[in-house]
């Protein structure tokens, strides 16, 4: 892989094994050798891509089109089927957020432990935790176990461990929100001076922020790659396709006029 090329895709399929009965898992499990007691679902299928330094990707399509099990491969969160993901450089995968948290551990100790995961020396997290205190902006809640969390008060924790991460690319999947107006827009601002340092991969909705942000967009559709390009090329494609009003563009147009 290049030394410019950072996430590099290579006819990735990614496939799941669905069970009818009960009792096919367990015999898969057991004589899986010799007859297959599953069917596969396949999630993606030959998908393709490279990613260079620096730059941002946005990725497009439907609910339960493959983007967010995408993400979930380049961070090494789950295996492909087949193809081959190669990342080269620290991760900070903002999806899931809190998925790995310990329950009975309270905020600080959980932060200890995310910073671990993303590659972080202990140091490195106990000269950090004041500002990733600061970040969530959770109070006293910071010192009290997970459990007393709310959803909201979580996913500004693991966010907040991630932005500390030193990361060489930031992997962003707007699905899963971050609280509230006030923190969404810290979030927002962070991701905007990580696009002028690192890489970022993000998917989302907001079709006008992507064109925007990004150098490229990759559109999914069907786990199959339906565009790949110029974020104005792409996002009319997909706007056209599904009968999506382009109001950027005519709020463009009328303020030129």
């Amino acid at each position: 892989m290049s030394s410019d090329v950072v996430i590099n895709c290579q006819r990735v399929g990614k496939a799941f094994q669905l069970y009818k009965h009960r009792n096919d898992q367990l015999m898969q499990t057991l004589f899986g050798r010799w007859k297959q007691y599953y069917y596969p679902h396949w999630v993606l299928r030959d998908i393709s891509f490279e990613v260079q330094r620096g730059e941002c990707w946005g990725i497009i399509g439907r609910n339960g089109t493959g983007k967010t099990t995408l993400l979930q491969l380049i961070c090494g969160i789950s295996q492909p089927t087949h193809g081959n993901v190669e990342v080269s450089g620290r991760v900070a995968p903002i999806l899931a957020l809190g998925a790995g948290f310990d329950q009975e551990l309270t905020g600080r100790e959980n932060a200890m432990i995310g910073g671990a995961v993303l590659g972080l020396r202990r140091k490195e997290i106990l000269a950090r935790l004041d500002s990733i205190e600061a970040f969530a902006d959770i109070g006293e809640f910071f010192g009290q176990p997970l459990k007393m969390y709310s959803s909201g008060m979580q996913a500004r924790l693991a966010f907040a461990v991630c932005a500390h991460a030193d990361a060489d690319i930031l992997i962003v999947d707007e699905a899963l929100a971050v609280g509230d107006a006030t923190f969404s827009k810290k979030c927002d601002d962070y991701i905007r001076k990580f696009a002028a340092r690192g890489t970022i991969l993000v998917v989302s909705h907001d079709l006008q922020t992507l064109e925007l942000l990004c150098d490229h967009i990759i559109w999914i559709e069907d786990g199959r790659v339906a565009a790949c390009g110029r974020p104005a090329e792409v996002t009319a494609a997909y706007r056209h396709a599904f009968g999506i009003p382009s109001t950027f563009r005519a709020a463009q147009a009328r303020a030129i006029g």
